[in-house]
């Protein structure tokens, strides 16, 4: 399926200007709709001195449908806005809104002068049922698409991520395949002959491919090396939830990558 419908959350930190970027190159790219959604929360803890202020809100709000207008020249555009409400209104209908694209443009969550609460991009990943981009919240990106490095598990959720990135890796000038494989797993006896590389080119996408075994489990810091190493401007990655990477505790691959990414990583659950 083409992407023709993206989202981009904004809001009032420094990073958003960069995921915005991103969004208008992806959407002028695939001829696609852009729709911003403004999300902020409108209560910083529990209590009510806590609460924001709703003038603050108002201006931030302003100052990014400004810039989305500014930056969305002659594209097809919405403009949504979540106003105010508690962490749970604000992160419950932010993943509702993700429901209604093709795919949804996250930035890295960062601790200091946060408008969201750390955990929405994982909320979102559970519950809406689309495909994240995550901007980090370091680096500046001018693409995303071209250099693509796929963490290849095997597992249910890799598969996902996978078919839900090949309309960027059917434009992408390179793909690698990263087949991430448990050391000592045993004889498991006559199987099928699988192979992801064949499945890409299937749909026209080829692609390198390497095994990667691992004794210990920092997968993610492997990941992250290699597209490093590679120059990757795009990771490939399977976001396991409850079940887990078949060898790893439950979502500790998928955390681990949020919070030390170095490059753009498109997530699919």
């Amino acid at each position: 399926m083409p992407l023709k419908h993206l989202l981009v959350h904004l809001d009032a930190t420094a990073r958003t200007e960069e995921r915005l970027s991103i969004a208008v190159t992806l959407a002028r790219r695939f001829g696609a709709r852009l729709t911003g959604l403004f999300a902020e929360s409108g209560a910083m803890g529990p209590g009510i001195a806590e609460r924001r202020d709703p003038e603050r809100l108002a201006a931030d709000r302003a100052a990014a449908r400004s810039a989305f207008d500014a930056r969305t020249a002659g594209l097809p555009t919405d403009w949504w806005a979540i106003e105010g409400g508690d962490y749970a209104h604000m992160v419950g209908w932010t993943v509702v809104c993700c429901r209604y694209a093709d795919v949804a443009i996250f930035g890295q969550h960062q601790e200091e002068g946060a408008r969201v609460p750390g955990d929405l991009i994982e909320q979102a990943l559970e519950d809406a049922g689309r495909p994240l981009l995550v901007v980090p919240s370091i680096g500046r990106y001018r693409d995303v698409g071209k250099r693509v490095l796929i963490a290849w598990t095997g597992s249910r959720e890799s598969a996902r991520a996978v078919n839900d990135a090949l309309p960027l890796l059917a434009g992408a000038d390179e793909v690698s395949v990263l087949s991430i494989q448990r050391s000592g797993s045993g004889d498991a006896g006559s199987v099928p002959p699988v192979d992801i590389v064949a499945h890409l080119a299937a749909h026209g996408v080829a692609a390198s491919y390497e095994r990667l075994i691992l004794d210990e489990m920092h997968v993610a810091d492997h990941v992250l090396n290699r597209a490093s190493d590679w120059n990757a401007d795009l990771i490939v990655l399977g976001a396991h939830g409850q079940r887990g990477f078949p060898y790893l505790p439950r979502s500790s691959m998928t955390h681990d990558i949020l919070r030390t990414m170095t490059t753009p990583v498109l997530l699919s659950r």
